[in-house]
């Protein structure tokens, strides 16, 4: 499993768990209120330019800045799909869509 701290930028990845260092810790609390949660999809965007240091993280469709220790609190899983499997689900749906037109004709 990988950071959020770790990850390229514009790579896509999934939200897995924000860890919590001690008892009801305010700092997961709120990186859970602001949508860092299990399954949301999440990318950074930007990196400071000192040290990478803050970075700018869109979860859903909303960007934030956070500081890398906050970002290392966060484990992600990074999304593997490819632009080829993705073209062949497009090719099939259009495909069944023509055969669809063509019975109708």
């Amino acid at each position: 499993m990988m950071r959020l701290s770790e990850l390229p930028r514009r790579t896509p990845a999934v939200v897995q768990s924000v860890d919590d260092v001690g008892p009801d810790d305010p700092v997961a609390r709120r990186l859970r209120e602001l949508g860092f949660v299990p399954g949301e999809a999440v990318q950074v965007i930007a990196f400071g330019p000192f040290g990478m240091d803050p970075l700018v993280a869109q979860v859903g469709f909303t960007r934030f800045a956070l500081r890398r220790s906050e970002a290392a609190r966060i484990s992600i899983e990074v999304v593997s799909a490819s632009v080829t499997s993705i073209a062949s689900v497009i090719r099939a749906d259009d495909q069944s869509g023509a055969e669809a037109a063509q019975r109708t004709a």
